[in-house]
């Protein structure tokens, strides 16, 4: 899966650090949404990841195993 924005993109200074809990850019909000969705993904044997390009946005993507 793909989710795609248009927004600023990500500095590389925060790239390590947007998946970590109560980090935020933001002044409002808990900075817990990003840290929940990646355990929730690998907890379901799946993988996150993002390419992002500052100025044009960020694309995070999300694998999850076949189950048969």
């Amino acid at each position: 899966m793909e989710i795609a924005d248009n927004g600023k993109g990500i500095p590389p200074e925060l790239k390590d650090k947007i998946f970590i809990p109560n980090f935020s850019t933001k002044s409002t909000g808990s900075g817990l949404g990003l840290a929940i969705a990646k355990s929730g993904v690998e907890t379901a044997g799946g993988k996150i990841w993002f390419d992002t390009e500052v100025g044009k946005g960020t694309t995070f993507y999300l694998t999850f195993p076949l189950v048969e």
